[in-house]
């Protein structure tokens, strides 16, 4: 590590010494609490343990599992040996998975005890992992996560540099293969210090960490909040009646809001009658309705953002009040323009795609050379997002550039090409349109336009399980509706807009 680098394990330690004995870590499943000097020790012990399995600088560590305090401890250690983590979404099918941990070739994987069985059925394909691990203690017939923390301690962290690899996280299915997302201690921190400042954040603060680890927005909200002095309150999976006690109980005041996150929250709360005042700041991407609802009953600010994993989660914040529908302005380290074909810059109001340079830029996708070559070409990382800038500078989201449509349920990233490619398997299929539509539970919801063959008959609900058993379930579509014919280009291929013109309707 040279003078001018700062890396998450310097954070570790920075936050030992200003923070020590206040409270980093809430396990709100056992009651578990961890203070900042707690956690810097339990770092160096779990990552003396994996040095000690042969663990170095730019191996990757796989795991797969619900959030919990040994999964944050592992995010510790790997920033002090330059490891890489490799956070796999347990909604995947198995098939998704193995790929996944496949094409990052992991030396350890850890899992929960309810993935092993899974696990299990693909080590023959998992040709570089040499070693599996519980990942939260007891269970399953994997190496005890504590034996890697029965050692001295006597940690000598490696040589890192803020431009080193700290995180891969796949995005969603783009030409039949997801992307492995390569994140740097650097777009971390960074990442980290804009929330910090967007959100207002101190050590006074309390953040509810109910996003999956795996995913970027869970991730960066819970190392802002580590940043920031702030504690972490740690739910292994979203529930609304427990999300409501834990915000009266212990104060949250921060939250990370996709729907029906929130909505779930205040209808719960209307059922408790608790207090949830103290929820002074949710960010993230819901309805209008919901969202000043919210502001109603807690006097809270709701903040809105655009951003992608390609971006460290963020690229433009802003209050929902300032512009409501926007997505505030541009962050105070990138610049965010709007491009045309020919990456020219176009004039405000007019529609084009977000382009964006600075150090929340992640390195580019693990092994895919010339796809990087083409999203940072003229110097810029091209979103595939589109979006205009308003007089005043805010940022309007406008959809995705034809090769990069995509679907975001839930704040999941769906892309209709995976999903279209799945329902032509089915033999009573012969043609298909997916793409988002209104939902009133997940924002944005899937739907499913088939032309059937001649002579067949095929019901939806029977068409929705079919690719609910071969993809992450998630990705089925909520809706379907079968035509007798669809609008064709001059090439002989379903015509998207037209489709989408025609039955896109709300289905709310």
């Amino acid at each position: 590590m040279g003078l001018y680098d700062f890396t998450i394990y310097d954070l570790i330690s920075r936050n030992a010494f200003c923070f020590g004995n206040r409270p980093a870590w809430y396990e709100a499943d056992d009651g578990r609490t961890l203070t900042f000097l707690e956690y810097r020790k339990k770092v160096d012990y779990l990552a003396r343990g994996l040095q000690l399995d042969g663990v170095k600088k730019g191996d990757r560590i796989g795991v797969l599992g619900k959030n919990s305090l040994e999964y944050f401890l592992l995010y510790g250690a790997a920033s002090a040996l330059g490891a890489v983590m490799l956070p796999i979404n347990w909604r995947l099918s198995a098939e998704e998975i193995q790929f996944n941990i496949s094409n990052c070739e992991p030396v350890i994987l850890f899992a929960d005890y309810e993935y092993q069985d899974l696990v299990n059925d693909i080590k023959n394909k998992l040709l570089t992992v040499r070693k599996y691990y519980n990942l939260k203690p007891p269970g399953g017939n994997f190496l005890e996560y504590n034996l890697l923390l029965e050692n001295q301690g006597d940690l000598t962290p490696a040589e890192v540099g803020m431009d080193d690899s700290f995180v891969i996280i796949h995005t969603a299915a783009v030409k039949g293969r997801p992307r492995g997302a390569i994140l740097s201690h650097g777009n971390v921190l960074f990442a980290d210090m804009h929330w910090d400042c967007c959100l207002k954040m101190s050590c006074e603060d309390v953040h509810l960490n109910l996003l999956p680890l795996f995913h970027v927005a869970g991730l960066f909200m819970a190392t802002n909040s580590f940043h920031s002095g702030a504690l972490n309150v740690n739910m292994s999976k979203f529930d609304a009646a427990k999300a409501v006690e834990l915000i009266e109980d212990k104060r949250v005041s921060v939250l990370f809001d996709f729907s029906p996150i929130l909505s779930s929250i205040l209808d719960q709360n209307e059922k408790a009658k608790k207090n949830i005042k103290s929820l002074r700041a949710v960010t993230g991407l819901d309805n209008p309705e919901t969202i000043e609802r919210y502001q109603r009953a807690t006097g809270g600010t709701f903040y809105s953002m655009y951003g992608q994993t390609e971006t460290s989660c963020v690229a433009a914040f802003g209050r929902y009040d300032e512009k409501p529908g926007s997505a505030g302005r541009m962050i105070h380290l990138a610049e965010v323009r709007v491009v045309d074909d020919y990456d020219r810059p176009v004039r405000a109001g007019q529609v084009g795609e977000i382009v964006m340079k600075g150090p929340m830029v992640f390195k580019g996708y693990w092994n895919l050379p010339e796809e990087n070559k083409h999203i940072f070409r003229e110097g810029w990382h091209h979103t595939g997002d589109l979006g205009r800038f308003d007089e005043d500078g805010f940022l309007w989201y406008a959809g995705r550039t034809p090769d990069k449509e995509l679907i975001k349920p839930g704040g999941e990233n769906v892309y209709p090409a995976e999903v279209e490619k799945i329902i032509l398997m089915h033999p009573a299929v012969e043609k298909c349109i997916v793409f988002g539509v209104p939902d009133p539970k997940w924002k944005e919801g899937i739907k499913a336009v088939c032309l059937l063959r001649k002579g067949q008959s095929l019901e939806s609900k029977e068409l929705i399980g079919f690719v609910g058993e071969r993809i992450a379930s998630y990705k089925k579509p909520q809706y379907v509706e079968f035509v007798r014919e669809l609008p064709l280009t001059g090439d002989g291929f379903p015509d998207r807009t037209k489709v989408k013109g025609l039955y896109g309707g709300s289905h709310y």
